[in-house]
């Protein structure tokens, strides 16, 4: 299990795999846009991370301008009731907050 929650702890990491899983496929300004704090350097650095770790395919097709989309792998999807679980537990906690004065 520490193996695992290495590859996906950090910044932006979980993000990056809760967007390629709810949103399918997306190409790399689709991305940024989706998360405008990460800088172009982090998301990069983080999604070749994730792509050597075996849980994010990078899809390239040699056209003008290069088309560059990422999915998730099937290990990639393997993540989905985790994150699944993660998302109830969020947005009941931040209903929690919000009631908080």
């Amino acid at each position: 299990m520490d193996r695992i929650l290495q590859l996906v702890m950090g910044p932006w990491t979980t993000y990056i795999l809760w967007l390629l899983e709810n949103e399918g496929p997306l190409r790399f300004g689709e991305l940024k846009a989706r998360m405008p704090r990460i800088s172009s350097k982090v998301l990069t650095d983080k999604l070749r991370h994730l792509e050597n770790a075996g849980l994010v395919h990078r899809d390239y097709k040699p056209t003008v301008p290069p088309a560059v989309s990422y999915s998730l792998t099937p290990r990639g999807h393997e993540l989905k009731e985790v994150f699944k679980g993660l998302d109830i537990i969020a947005r009941r906690w931040h209903a929690e907050d919000q009631k908080t004065p």
